[in-house]
């Protein structure tokens, strides 16, 4: 008898900075899973300048973690360990979809500069409104990323 052999591919994914936030919240829910696959290797993050500035200036809010169970020195040491799974791409080429949040553009330029499959958000409605499309980018939630791209085992 002949085993059949799956073929894994890792998905190359961009983590907006509302569902890593979500992930370290009480609860997490699928944030939380989707971070643990990247932190685990089973996705592959990446990251750039805008979003690394974005994820420190928003871990570093105490008042929007006074609920959390971790410390400030445990938050960064969370994205210390996110970083040391990420590919860096710098962005050479402003596209400007012109989101309807200015302050989200910097996610479809990091998307596209890294040919990623997704962009991994809370916010489906601001980020897949832009007025330049990427047919092949996907913006998902936490959700469909887990259904979407299932993790190896």
């Amino acid at each position: 008898m002949i085993a059949s052999v799956l073929s894994y591919t890792m998905a190359l994914i961009v983590l907006d900075t509302n569902v890593l936030v979500g992930a370290l919240l009480r609860g997490g829910g699928t944030g939380r899973a989707v971070l643990r696959a990247c932190l685990q290797g089973r996705y592959q993050p990446v990251l750039g300048p805008a979003l690394l500035a974005e994820y420190e200036d928003v871990l570093g809010r105490a008042e929007l973690f006074a609920r959390s169970a971790l410390s400030t020195k445990e938050r960064g040491e969370v994205l210390d360990g996110l970083m040391s799974r990420c590919r860096w791409v710098e962005v050479f080429y402003a596209w400007r979809p012109n989101l309807p949040d200015e302050g989200d553009n910097h996610l479809i330029e990091l998307a596209v500069a890294a040919q990623a499959d997704a962009i991994v958000t809370r916010n489906l409605r601001d980020v897949a409104r832009g007025e330049l499309k990427f047919p092949t980018l996907r913006v998902l939630t936490p959700e469909q990323c887990l259904e979407v791209f299932p993790c190896r085992p």
